[in-house]
């Protein structure tokens, strides 16, 4: 892995994942996220089997562990019918295989951290998706409390769609989470009367706020959308997804 004192920048390259990357995959997942993944879901990984993986390596190595994994994005490509923001296409019915491209889970090691290695495999699955004709975005879910990962998608210019409540289950106790998402394709925001309402009180307030001092002023300033389904995940451990 990389020494953190080293001044020598890694040359990263991204490709997908194999089969021999089975157990550093494994591996990496157990450290990042304190859940345990099915074996099943890594075999399916290095497999293709319904999911779309890149990873990326550090080939400036000098040793034989040039080709290993040191992050990695798996996704899985489905119908908007079947996703929680298959309202957000109606205005475009006359095309009925609309797909969407599903970030499952992003990682990098702690060591490569800060290198810009989980913006490029973002972009790789960015891509993918804008290659794919009938594929409208990319969309994933982030638990309220990891602030990191919020941070990072809205700098990756995904757009927070809505808030889901009680959408995780961890430990028992529920968490909320927010839903994101990158459009390509001529995807878009649909633009409704109540859109347009909201856009309007928005600015208004906006206007307002301005002549409102500083100590006065709500903390909560923003409403999100809640979630017009009942699609709940229940979680062993912390999901936190992003581990940029």
């Amino acid at each position: 892995m990389l020494d953190p004192r080293s001044e020598i920048y890694p040359s990263i390259e991204y490709r997908p994942i194999q089969p021999s990357d089975l157990e550093v995959l494994e591996k990496i997942h157990l450290s990042l996220f304190p859940i345990r993944y099915e074996r099943e879901f890594f075999l399916n990984v290095v497999n293709g089997h319904g999911i779309i993986s890149w990873g990326a390596v550090d080939t400036s190595r000098s040793d034989e562990g040039r080709d290993e994994l040191i992050g990695f994005v798996t996704t899985r490509m489905i119908a908007a019918k079947d996703s929680e923001i298959e309202d957000l296409f109606r205005y475009n019915y006359s095309h009925k295989d609309l797909t969407l491209l599903y970030i499952l889970t992003l990682g990098v090691v702690d060591s490569y951290r800060n290198l810009g290695i989980a913006s490029s495999l973002v972009r790789e699955v960015i891509k993918h998706a804008a290659s794919v004709s009938n594929c409208r975005g990319v969309y994933l879910h982030v638990i309220s409390y990891n602030q990191p990962a919020i941070n990072f998608y809205k700098k990756m210019l995904f757009k927070l769609a809505r808030r889901l409540p009680m959408f995780y289950y961890i430990r028992g106790q529920h968490y909320d989470s927010y839903l994101f998402v990158y459009y390509v394709n001529g995807g878009r925001t649909p633009c409704s009367p109540l859109a347009f309402l909201k856009m309007l009180v928005n600015k208004f307030w906006s206007k307002e706020e301005k002549s409102i001092p500083r100590w006065s002023r709500c903390k909560e300033s923003t409403t999100l959308l809640a979630s017009q389904n009942n699609n709940k995940r229940i979680i062993s451990g912390e999901d936190t997804r992003c581990h940029v």
